[in-house]
């Protein structure tokens, strides 16, 4: 397996999902990296320093010996196809779109729902919780059901879809958002959690919100 020349720098706060999802690969593909933490609570990722490397203004960034790439989806898609073998990123026409089908949802309902309501919560901001709330119930329900069937996402083995999910379901309660009710979903999130690398997110996430 194809090993970086140079640690890979990893743009990151640790509060951010996106950013742990990034760091979950990095580790399960034993990559060496460099954290650098951009600090949110105090704009740094709206100085321009930063913003010379994602004009969005967004953590996660990752910069692989010159070659800079955003977005933490499109992060999993270029590490896994730039250093792995075909596991975390299948190669065949239905494994791939099976996996970016997750991706998409990642970038949709996950977003608008469990990360959504965490990020509210954890904010304190004065919002109706509740389209977030709903949005994630359908999402989960939608998962609950695909899990009761397979172990991982897209089968029986864990690849970057699961990663991409992982973070903001494991931690839609810091949204109010049960996941008693669903089980499958549950056992799907202790087996991501028994996989070598697994890296877990802060439990007081609150308390990086402050400097």
């Amino acid at each position: 397996m194809v090993k970086p020349e140079q640690p890979i720098k990893f743009y990151q706060h640790p509060i951010s999902g996106h950013c742990h999802r990034v760091e979950l690969l990095l580790s399960m593909l034993d990559l060496p990296y460099e954290p650098i933490l951009v600090n949110l609570p105090k704009g740094e990722h709206k100085q321009p320093e930063f913003l010379a490397l994602n004009p969005y203004g967004q953590v996660p960034v990752i910069d692989d010996a010159g070659f800079v790439q955003v977005d933490s989806n499109a992060i999993l898609v270029y590490l896994a196809s730039r250093y792995d073998d075909g596991t975390w990123l299948p190669r065949d026409p239905k494994g791939a779109a099976q996996v970016q089908h997750w991706l998409s949802l990642a970038a949709g309902p996950l977003a608008y729902g469990p990360s959504m309501a965490r990020k509210m919560v954890l904010f304190n901001e004065d919002v109706d919780l509740t389209p977030a709330k709903m949005e994630a119930e359908r999402l989960l329900t939608f998962m609950e059901a695909e899990l009761h069937s397979r172990a991982f996402l897209t089968g029986e083995t864990a690849n970057i879809a699961d990663l991409a999910m992982y973070s903001y379901v494991a931690q839609a309660p810091e949204g109010n958002i049960s996941l008693e009710p669903y089980e499958a979903i549950r056992a799907w999130l202790q087996r991501v959690e028994q996989l070598p690398g697994f890296v877990a997110m802060p439990i007081n996430a609150v308390g990086l919100r402050a400097d």
